[in-house]
C-alpha cells in the first residue's frame, strides 16, 4: 500500500503513549496498534495509534469507530502469542465485512508489550519540549510535543482564549497583571510588571499572543518573543496600534525582518468586535499555521 505521506513525524497526542507506559508500569500487558499505511482518505493521520490492555480497555483510535472492536480482538491475540501482527482494512482486506465509509484503506501494525525503555526515553523527551524518536521493533516514529499556547493579557480576551484552548486539550499558560481575568484559569499566572516570566521558554511548537488594550506592555514581551523559535507570535490591536506597536520595537533594536514573523492580521476573522470571536479566530489561526511544523 502506498502511504499518502511519510511515516515520520507525528504529534505525541495522537499516540496514547502515557496509557502506555501506565499500564506497563503495572505490570499490565499492552499492545500498541499504529497505523502504518494509508490509502485514499483516512480519518486519523499515519502514525496515530490505539492501546489495547489485556484487561480489554482501549485508549486512542484509529478509525471513527470502524476498525477498533476488530483490532481490539487482534491485539488480545498478539498478547496471547507474543507476535507481531500486520493487519488491512478496507480496500485489500482479507476482512470484506469490514468496510471502511471514506472508501480507502489501512494498514494497521501490531505490537504486544513494547520496549518500556524506549518509552520511558520517548517521554522524557517530550517533557522537556523536546522531539522523540522512537524505535519499537519495526516502528519508527519521531513523536513532536504538543502545541502550547503563551497567552497574555488582560480582560474577556485573555479568558476566552485560554478557556477555549483549555477545552481542546492544548496546553496553555496564562499571564496578566489582573487578578480578576486570571481567577479560575488553569496554569495561569499574576505577572504584574511587562518583563518576560521568569523560567517561561519558548521552543519551536509554542504559540505566543497578546490581548492588551494597553500596548505599553507588549513590546518588551513581544521582543523576547521575536528572538525566540516560536512558531506564532501575535498581538491584538488597530492598524494604528500595530504601527505604533513596530516602531516601539524598532526603537528596541528588533530587526526588521523579524517585524515580518508578527501575525498580521491577527486571528482569520476581519475586524471582529467581541471577544469570543477574536479568540475563536486566533486559535483557529495558530491551528492552521502549526500544520506546516
Amino acid at each position: 500500500m502506498t502511504a499518502t505521506a511519510p511515516l515520520t513525524r507525528i504529534c505525541e497526542s495522537d499516540l496514547p503513549l502515557a496509557a502506555l507506559r501506565a499500564a506497563l508500569q503495572r505490570g499490565e500487558p499492552a499492545a500498541l496498534a499504529v497505523i502504518t499505511g494509508v490509502l485514499g482518505a483516512s480519518y486519523r493521520p499515519l502514525g496515530a495509534g490505539m492501546v489495547v490492555t489485556a484487561g480489554g480497555q482501549r485508549f486512542g483510535n484509529l478509525s471513527s469507530g470502524c476498525i477498533e472492536r476488530d483490532v481490539e480482538i487482534h491485539a488480545l491475540a498478539a498478547l496471547a502469542d507474543g507476535q507481531i501482527r500486520h493487519l488491512r482494512y478496507g480496500q485489500g482486506s482479507a476482512w470484506q465485512d469490514l468496510q471502511l465509509p471514506c472508501g480507502g484503506g489501512l494498514d494497521i501494525l501490531l505490537l504486544p508489550c513494547p520496549d518500556a525503555r524506549a518509552l520511558e526515553a520517548a517521554a522524557l523527551a517530550l517533557a522537556a519540549r523536546r522531539e522523540a524518536d522512537l524505535t519499537l521493533g519495526p516502528l519508527r516514529l519521531t513523536l513532536l510535543p504538543e502545541l502550547r499556547f503563551l497567552i497574555f493579557g488582560k480582560g474577556p480576551e485573555t479568558r476566552a482564549l485560554a478557556q477555549m484552548a483549555h477545552a481542546a486539550g492544548y496546553l496553555s499558560e496564562v499571564f496578566s497583571p489582573d487578578p480578576e481575568t486570571l481567577e479560575g484559569l488553569p496554569e495561569a499566572r499574576l505577572t504584574p510588571g511587562s518583563d518576560w516570566p521568569e523560567g517561561v521558554a519558548i521552543d519551536p511548537r509554542t504559540a505566543v499572543t497578546l490581548f492588551f488594550h494597553d500596548h505599553d506592555r507588549e513590546p518588551q514581551l513581544l521582543a523576547r518573543a521575536l528572538s525566540s523559535e516560536a512558531f506564532f507570535i501575535g498581538a491584538q490591536g488597530s492598524a494604528r496600534a500595530a504601527a505604533t506597536r513596530d516602531e516601539a520595537l524598532r526603537q528596541a533594536g528588533i530587526p526588521e525582518p523579524a517585524l515580518t514573523r508578527l501575525a498580521r492580521p491577527f486571528g482569520l476573522i476581519p475586524s471582529v468586535r467581541d471577544p469570543r470571536s477574536l479568540a475563536i479566530s486566533v486559535l483557529a489561526q495558530v491551528l492552521d499555521r502549526a500544520r506546516s511544523l
